[in-house]
């Protein structure tokens, strides 16, 4: 009978009633609160973002720590150091400078300097990877590598003293505080290929033999020693009392540097660094200081380009 039906819904209570409830006094009220700001897709684990960074993560601990990324400054204190590009590797090699990894690109142009820088770590027992294109230039940090990188120990310092070894006349070149590696690559060159005996630099706030400066140097790193000086100023006193004159570079020089009288003899040729030049002590050190003649309408010269044409006539004084 209606009314009388048993079944679910069918009979009214008297809660079901329609119309105004008493209220609940705001203990409903928290349901209703939101739950703050959207995550980001990245940290919601069931989105594909969050898994893709995940993979990441593990990938990038799974990777050597060779190939972190670094500044060349940096690499100066690890365990290795690195040479890169197809030159500075041949010669380093040629040098038979001591190597533990020699990493290749795996699609790499070979030229005739590729195939002799792997025959040549073959031959000196020298490990050989073939690596992407990535893995080089993380270990470049930005260098141009060429698709080559040699693992070597860091560079080894000589000592100023043994500088004064070489043969007669010593023609030293020393860098009063230069702070482009790539400079001090450019001046290393240009000393070797003037017949210096060597390049002493400062032990601190100046550039030292890194990645960027060996790539410059082209190799020449691995012929030409380079000091350190704990300092400058009494390394250069210590080199005249060995017999040594002492030359100054700068603009407001007394003399023409190809008039000047020391050239023919054992010299320190002194560059000042870039933009601010010698620093006083080191300038009152000089024997004398010379300029190089150059236009008006021309400011100043570069540092290691002035270094180049000091080394130049100092040689052609010698054979004058």
């Amino acid at each position: 009978m209606a009314g009388n039906s048993k079944r679910r819904g069918a009979t009214r209570t008297a809660g079901s009633k329609k119309g105004a409830k008493v209220g609940t006094g705001g203990h409903g009220r928290k349901a209703l609160e939101g739950k703050g700001p959207t995550p980001k897709a990245e940290e919601r684990p069931n989105h594909k973002a969050y898994k893709a960074k995940v993979r990441a993560e593990k990938e990038a601990a799974k990777r050597p720590q060779s190939a972190a990324r670094s500044t060349p400054r940096d690499r100066t204190s690890r365990a290795v150091d690195l040479v890169v590009g197809r030159n500075s590797v041949l010669e380093a090699l040629r040098e038979g400078m001591s190597a533990t990894l020699l990493s290749v690109f795996n699609r790499i142009d070979a030229d005739d300097r590729v195939t002799e820088i792997v025959s040549l770590a073959v031959e000196q027992g020298v490990a050989v990877r073939e690596v992407t294109k990535a893995t080089l230039d993380a270990l470049a940090d930005g260098s141009p590598h060429q698709g080559v990188a040699l693992e070597v120990p860091p560079y080894e310092y000589a000592h100023p003293s043994d500088l004064l070894e070489a043969p007669a006349p010593v023609r030293i070149i020393a860098l009063d505080g230069i702070q482009d590696p790539r400079n001090l690559g450019a001046i290393v060159r240009s000393a070797a290929a003037f017949g210096a005996s060597g390049v002493l630099i400062p032990e601190r706030r100046a550039a030292g033999m890194t990645v960027a400066a060996w790539k410059v140097s082209a190799g020449a790193a691995s012929r030409i020693p380079v000091a350190r000086a704990t300092n400058m100023v009494r390394t250069l006193e210590e080199y005249k009392k060995a017999g040594l004159f002492v030359l100054g570079l700068a603009g407001d020089g007394e003399v023409d540097l190809h008039a000047s009288s020391l050239l023919d003899g054992p010299l320190v040729i002194v560059v000042g660094a870039e933009g601010e030049g010698l620093s006083r002590l080191v300038r009152e050190t000089c024997d004398q200081i010379v300029s190089i003649p150059i236009a008006a309408t021309t400011e100043s010269l570069n540092a290691s380009v002035a270094a180049s044409i000091a080394l130049y006539e100092a040689s052609k004084a010698l054979t004058a």
